[in-house]
């Protein structure tokens, strides 16, 4: 079953980056950003990355941890974290099992032909597990500091 606003999202393993596994039961206590990308190393997946990076104390001060995924393997995303300089870790979700959860795998089209891609978009998980708030199909620019604006208040408000 798909995520839904304010309701519980369930818990999911996967592995990332830096050897680790994640798990969201994991990580009660602090807020989670999770966003999702088609791609490492493509030009807005790369500039979306860097304004994660750039913010990162930001989040780390309202008390947000930052995953990036796609479904790139970890090898790849290794090449990514590692070129970006990201402090954050990304998931290797080539199963689609973390995508499917969010639903964000969506019918798309590049040059007249059509494919399942996944859809730029970021969620915004609080300290008790509880989705509240959701971005879909993403435009780049502004969109990170959207996001943190969100985490900031949703720290105070907790």
């Amino acid at each position: 079953m798909a995520v839904a606003l304010d309701t519980p999202v369930a818990d999911f393993k996967a592995d990332a980056t830096s050897g680790q596994t994640v798990q969201l039961s994991d990580l009660k206590g602090r807020n989670v950003v999770i966003y999702f990308y088609p791609k490492d190393s493509t030009p807005s997946c790369t500039t979306e990355g860097q304004g994660f990076r750039d913010h990162y104390a930001a989040f780390q001060a309202a008390n947000t941890v930052i995953f990036g995924v796609s479904r790139d393997g970890m090898k790849s995303h290794e090449n990514f974290k590692c070129k970006q300089a990201f402090p954050f870790e990304l998931i290797s979700d080539k199963d689609e099992s973390v995508c499917q959860l969010f639903d964000v795998i969506k019918l798309k089209k590049l040059y007249g032909k059509e494919y399942l891609g996944v859809d730029r978009s970021t969620f915004l998980i609080d300290q008790d597990g509880v989705l509240r708030q959701e971005w879909r199909g993403v435009k780049v620019p502004g969109h990170v500091e959207a996001v943190l604006a969100a985490a900031q208040a949703l720290n105070q408000a907790e």
